[in-house]
Protein backbone atom coordinates (compact mmCIF):
# COMPACT_ATOMS: atom_id res chain seq x y z
CA UNK A 1 0.00 0.00 0.00
CA UNK A 2 2.93 2.34 0.45
CA UNK A 3 3.20 2.48 -3.49
CA UNK A 4 0.05 5.04 -3.12
CA UNK A 5 1.16 7.04 -0.59
CA UNK A 6 4.38 7.37 -3.10
CA UNK A 7 2.43 8.53 -6.22
CA UNK A 8 0.14 10.66 -3.94
CA UNK A 9 3.28 12.89 -2.93
CA UNK A 10 4.51 12.71 -6.21
CA UNK A 11 1.14 14.28 -7.53
CA UNK A 12 1.56 17.05 -4.72
CA UNK A 13 4.53 18.04 -5.78
CA UNK A 14 4.34 18.07 -9.10
CA UNK A 15 1.05 20.69 -8.22
CA UNK A 16 2.84 22.29 -6.13
CA UNK A 17 6.19 23.34 -8.14
CA UNK A 18 4.17 23.42 -11.29
CA UNK A 19 2.02 26.51 -9.87
CA UNK A 20 4.91 28.00 -8.22
CA UNK A 21 6.93 27.98 -11.58
CA UNK A 22 3.93 29.68 -13.35
CA UNK A 23 3.04 32.45 -10.49
CA UNK A 24 6.76 33.09 -9.71
CA UNK A 25 7.28 35.81 -12.57
CA UNK A 26 4.46 37.62 -11.40
CA UNK A 27 5.91 37.47 -7.61
CA UNK A 28 9.36 38.36 -9.06
CA UNK A 29 8.28 41.07 -10.42
CA UNK A 30 6.60 42.29 -7.70
CA UNK A 31 8.83 41.64 -5.05
CA UNK A 32 11.24 44.48 -7.02
CA UNK A 33 9.07 47.20 -5.60
CA UNK A 34 7.80 47.66 -1.62
CA UNK A 35 4.65 48.85 -2.48
CA UNK A 36 3.75 45.66 -4.66
CA UNK A 37 4.76 43.23 -2.26
CA UNK A 38 0.94 43.23 -1.24
CA UNK A 39 0.43 41.51 -4.90
CA UNK A 40 3.28 39.02 -4.21
CA UNK A 41 1.68 37.84 -1.05
CA UNK A 42 -1.93 37.38 -3.16
CA UNK A 43 -0.36 35.32 -5.43
CA UNK A 44 0.86 32.84 -2.77
CA UNK A 45 -2.82 33.29 -1.57
CA UNK A 46 -3.56 31.86 -5.17
CA UNK A 47 -0.94 29.44 -5.14
CA UNK A 48 -2.60 27.26 -1.58
CA UNK A 49 -6.12 27.57 -2.68
CA UNK A 50 -5.24 26.11 -6.01
CA UNK A 51 -2.99 23.73 -4.62
CA UNK A 52 -4.92 21.97 -2.11
CA UNK A 53 -7.83 21.94 -4.80
CA UNK A 54 -6.14 20.45 -7.52
CA UNK A 55 -4.63 17.46 -4.76
CA UNK A 56 -8.04 17.01 -3.56
CA UNK A 57 -7.83 17.87 0.22
CA UNK A 58 -10.66 20.54 1.49
CA UNK A 59 -9.75 22.61 4.27
CA UNK A 60 -12.73 24.03 6.13
CA UNK A 61 -11.69 27.10 8.51
CA UNK A 62 -13.61 27.75 11.40
CA UNK A 63 -13.35 31.45 12.87
CA UNK A 64 -14.29 32.22 16.02
CA UNK A 65 -14.82 35.96 15.93
CA UNK A 66 -14.61 38.02 12.78
CA UNK A 67 -11.11 39.82 11.66
CA UNK A 68 -10.28 42.80 10.14
CA UNK A 69 -8.57 42.21 6.72
CA UNK A 70 -6.64 45.39 6.67
CA UNK A 71 -5.53 45.14 10.64
CA UNK A 72 -2.66 43.85 12.08
CA UNK A 73 -2.63 40.73 14.35
CA UNK A 74 0.09 38.71 15.35
CA UNK A 75 -1.10 35.07 14.52
CA UNK A 76 0.52 32.46 16.24
CA UNK A 77 0.09 28.31 15.36
CA UNK A 78 0.77 25.03 16.56
CA UNK A 79 3.28 23.63 14.28
CA UNK A 80 3.68 19.61 13.76
CA UNK A 81 4.02 19.90 9.81
CA UNK A 82 5.82 21.66 6.74
CA UNK A 83 2.26 21.38 5.36
CA UNK A 84 1.49 24.21 7.92
CA UNK A 85 3.21 26.79 5.66
CA UNK A 86 1.53 26.33 2.63
CA UNK A 87 -2.00 26.69 4.38
CA UNK A 88 -1.24 29.78 5.92
CA UNK A 89 -1.72 31.76 2.59
CA UNK A 90 -5.59 30.13 2.71
CA UNK A 91 -6.00 30.68 6.09
CA UNK A 92 -4.99 33.98 7.02
CA UNK A 93 -6.55 36.81 4.62
CA UNK A 94 -4.49 39.40 5.79
CA UNK A 95 -1.45 40.58 4.43
CA UNK A 96 0.91 39.13 6.48
CA UNK A 97 4.79 38.15 7.03
CA UNK A 98 6.27 34.98 8.20
CA UNK A 99 9.16 35.03 10.47
CA UNK A 100 10.61 31.79 9.77
CA UNK A 101 13.83 29.75 9.90
CA UNK A 102 16.64 31.38 7.54
CA UNK A 103 17.79 27.72 6.06
CA UNK A 104 14.73 28.43 3.83
CA UNK A 105 17.20 30.70 1.43
CA UNK A 106 18.87 28.20 0.25
CA UNK A 107 16.12 27.03 -1.18
CA UNK A 108 16.43 27.81 -5.18
CA UNK A 109 13.56 30.42 -6.26
CA UNK A 110 11.55 29.71 -2.97
CA UNK A 111 14.26 31.16 -0.50
CA UNK A 112 14.78 33.94 -2.52
CA UNK A 113 10.96 34.83 -2.56
CA UNK A 114 10.71 34.07 1.41
CA UNK A 115 13.55 36.09 1.92
CA UNK A 116 12.49 39.58 0.21
CA UNK A 117 8.92 38.85 1.45
CA UNK A 118 8.81 37.42 4.81
CA UNK A 119 11.26 37.68 8.22
CA UNK A 120 14.06 35.24 8.44
CA UNK A 121 15.75 34.43 12.01
CA UNK A 122 18.22 32.15 13.02
CA UNK A 123 17.55 30.97 16.32
CA UNK A 124 20.90 30.48 17.39
CA UNK A 125 22.53 33.72 16.57
CA UNK A 126 21.06 36.46 19.08
CA UNK A 127 21.99 39.54 16.77
CA UNK A 128 19.63 37.25 14.07
CA UNK A 129 17.20 37.56 16.37
CA UNK A 130 17.16 40.65 17.54
CA UNK A 131 17.56 41.66 13.76
CA UNK A 132 14.10 39.44 13.04
CA UNK A 133 12.30 40.46 16.17
CA UNK A 134 13.30 44.74 14.96
CA UNK A 135 11.77 43.82 11.53
CA UNK A 136 8.86 42.31 13.00
CA UNK A 137 7.96 45.36 15.09
CA UNK A 138 8.00 47.70 12.34
CA UNK A 139 6.65 45.51 9.74
CA UNK A 140 3.35 45.81 12.65
CA UNK A 141 3.95 49.57 13.18
CA UNK A 142 3.19 50.06 9.10
CA UNK A 143 -0.09 47.71 9.33
CA UNK A 144 1.06 44.01 8.44
CA UNK A 145 0.57 40.85 10.65
CA UNK A 146 3.14 38.78 11.39
CA UNK A 147 2.68 34.97 11.36
CA UNK A 148 4.88 32.63 13.44
CA UNK A 149 4.97 29.50 15.32
CA UNK A 150 5.83 30.15 19.06
CA UNK A 151 7.40 26.59 19.62
CA UNK A 152 10.05 27.68 17.45
CA UNK A 153 10.01 24.86 14.73
CA UNK A 154 8.37 21.11 14.72
CA UNK A 155 9.83 20.41 18.06
CA UNK A 156 6.79 17.95 19.57
CA UNK A 157 7.70 14.57 20.57
CA UNK A 158 4.12 13.74 21.24
CA UNK A 159 2.04 15.26 18.76
CA UNK A 160 -0.46 16.70 19.11
CA UNK A 161 1.60 18.38 22.57
CA UNK A 162 2.72 21.38 22.48
CA UNK A 163 6.31 22.05 22.84
CA UNK A 164 6.88 24.41 26.24
CA UNK A 165 7.87 26.99 27.06
CA UNK A 166 6.55 28.90 23.61
CA UNK A 167 9.60 31.81 22.75
CA UNK A 168 8.97 35.35 23.93
CA UNK A 169 9.25 36.83 20.26
CA UNK A 170 5.80 36.78 19.18
CA UNK A 171 4.42 38.13 22.35
CA UNK A 172 6.90 40.96 23.19
CA UNK A 173 6.26 42.36 19.61
CA UNK A 174 2.51 42.23 20.20
CA UNK A 175 2.52 44.12 23.16
CA UNK A 176 5.10 46.24 22.01
CA UNK A 177 2.56 47.30 19.38
CA UNK A 178 -0.70 47.09 21.55
CA UNK A 179 -1.82 44.64 18.61
CA UNK A 180 -3.91 41.31 19.34
CA UNK A 181 -3.11 37.82 19.44
CA UNK A 182 -5.07 35.49 17.45
CA UNK A 183 -4.60 31.92 18.75
CA UNK A 184 -4.94 29.20 15.37
CA UNK A 185 -5.30 25.90 15.99
CA UNK A 186 -4.63 23.11 12.62
CA UNK A 187 -5.81 20.44 13.24
CA UNK A 188 -4.86 17.97 10.84
CA UNK A 189 -1.67 18.67 8.89
CA UNK A 190 0.33 16.38 10.87
CA UNK A 191 -1.70 13.45 10.04
CA UNK A 192 -1.43 14.12 6.13
CA UNK A 193 2.56 14.92 6.27
CA UNK A 194 4.04 13.45 9.60
CA UNK A 195 6.99 12.65 7.94
CA UNK A 196 8.09 12.81 3.83
CA UNK A 197 5.11 11.24 2.68
CA UNK A 198 1.82 12.76 1.58
CA UNK A 199 -1.45 10.76 2.78
CA UNK A 200 -4.98 12.53 2.31
CA UNK A 201 -6.85 13.59 4.61
CA UNK A 202 -9.85 16.70 5.17
CA UNK A 203 -8.01 19.35 6.93
CA UNK A 204 -9.52 21.52 9.58
CA UNK A 205 -8.68 24.55 11.34
CA UNK A 206 -9.86 27.03 13.77
CA UNK A 207 -9.02 30.52 13.78
CA UNK A 208 -9.19 31.23 17.61
CA UNK A 209 -10.74 35.07 19.03
CA UNK A 210 -8.10 37.95 19.03
CA UNK A 211 -6.41 37.90 22.41
CA UNK A 212 -6.23 42.09 23.20
CA UNK A 213 -2.58 43.66 24.86
CA UNK A 214 -4.00 46.74 25.08
CA UNK A 215 -2.64 48.31 28.69
CA UNK A 216 -0.47 45.13 28.69
CA UNK A 217 3.30 45.11 29.50
CA UNK A 218 6.92 43.16 29.45
CA UNK A 219 5.96 41.50 32.68
CA UNK A 220 2.46 39.66 31.22
CA UNK A 221 4.10 37.75 28.55
CA UNK A 222 4.32 34.80 30.38
CA UNK A 223 0.71 34.87 30.74
CA UNK A 224 0.03 35.54 27.56
CA UNK A 225 1.96 32.66 26.35
CA UNK A 226 0.12 30.56 28.98
CA UNK A 227 -3.24 31.81 27.44
CA UNK A 228 -2.64 31.07 23.68
CA UNK A 229 -0.99 27.58 24.63
CA UNK A 230 -3.94 26.37 26.34
CA UNK A 231 -6.24 27.76 23.83
CA UNK A 232 -4.58 25.89 21.07
CA UNK A 233 -3.82 22.60 22.78
CA UNK A 234 -7.26 22.36 24.61
CA UNK A 235 -8.54 22.68 21.14
CA UNK A 236 -5.61 19.99 19.82
CA UNK A 237 -7.13 17.77 22.86
CA UNK A 238 -10.83 18.09 21.96
CA UNK A 239 -10.44 17.10 17.84
CA UNK A 240 -7.74 14.14 18.10
CA UNK A 241 -10.58 12.06 15.96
Amino acid sequence: MKIFFWIYTGWCIFWFLLIFLLLFPIVFIALQREDCKPIAHYCNRIWGNIFFFLIGMPIKVTYEAKLDNKKAYVFCANHFSYLDIAMMGVVIKNFFAFMGKSSAKNIPLFGYMFAKLHIQVDRDHKGSRIKALTRSIKALKSGRSIMIFPEGGIHSKNIPDMVQPFKDGAFSMAIENQVPIVPISLLDNYKVMPNTLISWHRLRVIVHAPIETIGKTKADIEALKNQVYETIQLTLNNHKD
